[in-house]
């Protein structure tokens, strides 16, 4: 049995299934707040393939990639740039995977893992701030995974 309880803006779902509380707090609330705010407040950057940006995510349900802190932001590469008001983007993570829905590669020293599986379109105007740009090798690679994953 699952049970949703709501307090104060934060929705927290129980599965009392397993014999053993699990919890799971999202802020959709929150979110929605900050929804608000990009789509009345943002302005819409120029941007390019091979950017990397600070993105607005959000709150998210199930499987979807959540963002994080209280601008609900993660790391996106803008994979294919769809005009000046959108982009198809893939989002990013520092956190190690292995398999085909992931690409590693190294940023600013660093490795990073784009997360082919939750590939999405995205408006500009959830872009906060410019970090840097891939290599043109790097986007190569990512180019290959997205082929393997989607297309073969």
């Amino acid at each position: 049995m699952r049970k949703l309880v709501k307090k104060i803006g934060v929705s927290i779902l129980i599965n009392f299934d397993t014999g053993i509380e699990e919890w799971q707090i999202k802020r959709f609330d929150e979110w929605m707040g900050v929804k608000e705010k990009i789509h009345y407040e943002a302005s819409l950057p120029a941007i390019k393939n091979r950017q990397i940006w600070w993105c607005g995510f959000g709150e998210n349900v199930g499987i979807e990639i959540n963002g994080k802190n209280e601008t609900f932001s993660r790391p996106v590469l803008i994979f294919k740039k769809l005009g000046s008001c959108g982009f198809l983007g893939i989002p990013l993570t520092s956190v190690p995977h292995t398999g085909s829905w992931y690409v590693r590669f190294i940023f600013k020293n660093k490795p990073s893992f784009a997360a082919l599986s939750q590939i999405r379109v995205f408006s500009t105007a959830r872009l906060y701030r410019y970090i840097g740009m891939i290599s043109p090798n790097d986007l190569e690679t990512i180019k290959t995974g997205f082929k393997k994953l989607y297309l073969e």
